[in-house]
């Protein structure tokens, strides 16, 4: 059996025959990944100002990306089911078409409320998307392709790091955060006329059902591969959430300074995607030990090591590339461990996942408000800690040293 095989649990499968399909859908679907989570983590650069305006300290404005993450983790095991057999085609271009909505209503938000309910409809959209496009690359290329379909699919989350969310800070310190929620709302609109023209009909293949989906998460493989998942990924967003002012505080850096930071962080993350897609098609296990290790030296080593504004960078860069690889590793575990449900494991990834984000952002909120965005960091290293021991002892797909 291939790499690309053992990776869908599906090697009958092929991509559609007609109009559309192969390598430019990959990259169209990539798009609509890069903007769901462009548009996600846009507070992220922008949560001083945001605060500023809205009238709101800084762990409130991270409540942004807690409810888009809770809305995500709901819509997406939901939305799949209640879908049934309507052409994923049509279903991704109607879901961009809320997340564009959900950017707008961000831009023009005069109150906090206003700000939340925005980001109630960028998580439906959110979680709409994910769920859909995560499964896709099996039907799209043919099987020897899967893989790397799967990394690129995936790479449109880590080029979101790279390009979105510092082009979206930039953005925000030269005409304002309300302008580059504005311009998300405006490339949103870009990707489903992408989607329309470069994806063949896409029905659902098997119906999936909602007792389905919540009785796959029993299965101990993917119950392993999901609590690496929501322990890595809460980890992570308590503290990435409030990486802007912790670069402030601890490393004394400057607002002009903030996108560059962030830039350096998503380079190191799209090598990471790539790198961690190679390594998990060999070992989904090895590849999650990896991740969680360096994650979680790297967040302790921040406030520990404090310095200059080159130390950042060398240490966001490290971060980046270790976090770059959770999705496409974790993807890659559970597809295996999921066989031919891979829809349905997809929409169960992508609620734990965003679940998890809510959960970080939230904890971190908590913490920092508290103790201050060092304590953030520590909580974020002992949790990424917590999920290698979770990765290295539970049950992987297959039973053997993957």
């Amino acid at each position: 059996m291939t790499q690309s095989q053992q990776l869908t649990g599906a090697a009958h499968d092929r991509p559609p025959r007609g109009r559309g399909g192969g390598w430019p859908a990959v990259v169209a679907v990539a798009a609509a990944t890069f903007m769901v989570v462009t548009s996600e983590m846009l507070p992220v650069g922008l949560l001083t100002p945001i605060g500023g305006a809205l009238g709101v300290t800084e762990g409130t404005a991270g409540l942004t990306l807690t409810v888009t993450g809770v809305v995500g983790a709901v819509s997406a095991p939901l939305l799949t089911p209640a879908l049934g057999r309507l052409d994923r085609r049509a279903v991704l271009c109607a879901l961009m078409a809320v997340l564009a909505a959900g950017n707008l209503l961000s831009a023009w938000s005069p109150h906090f409320a206003v700000m939340v309910a925005a980001r109630v409809l960028v998580g439906v959209g959110m979680g709409g998307v994910w769920a859909v496009a995560a499964g896709l690359a099996v039907r799209l290329v043919p099987g020897r392709s899967v893989g790397p379909a799967t990394s690129l699919v995936f790479g449109g989350i880590s080029v979101a790091s790279v390009l979105g969310v510092p082009a979206g800070t930039y953005l925000g310190e030269l005409a304002g955060w309300r302008i580059a929620f504005a311009a998300a709302a405006a490339v949103s609109l870009v990707v489903p006329a992408a989607l329309a023209v470069l994806l063949p009909r896409l029905p659902a293949d098997q119906e999936v059902r909602l007792g389905g989906v919540l009785r796959l998460g029993a299965r101990p493989p993917v119950a392993t591969g999901l609590g690496v998942v929501t322990l890595l990924v809460i980890g992570h967003f308590a503290a990435y959430t409030y990486v802007r002012p912790a670069l402030e505080r601890i490393f004394a850096a400057e607002a002009s300074e903030i996108g560059t930071l962030l830039l350096v962080y998503g380079v190191a993350g799209v090598l990471g995607n790539f790198a961690a897609g190679a390594g998990a098609a060999r070992s989904p296990r090895g590849a999650l030990v990896v991740i969680c290790l360096v994650l979680a030296a790297t967040v302790w080593l921040m406030p520990l090591v404090g310095g200059s504004v080159s130390t950042a960078a060398v240490l966001l860069a490290v971060w980046g590339l270790a976090y770059g690889g959770v999705s496409v590793a974790a993807q890659t575990w559970l597809l295996r461990a999921a066989g031919e449900a891979r829809e349905a494991v997809s929409a169960l990834f992508a609620g734990v996942f965003n679940g998890a984000i809510a959960a970080g952002a939230f904890t971190g909120g908590l913490v920092a408000d508290g103790a201050g965005v060092r304590a953030v960091l520590y909580v974020g290293g002992a949790l990424a800690a917590v999920a290698l021991a979770v990765a290295a002892l539970g049950r992987a797909p297959g039973g053997g040293r993957d």
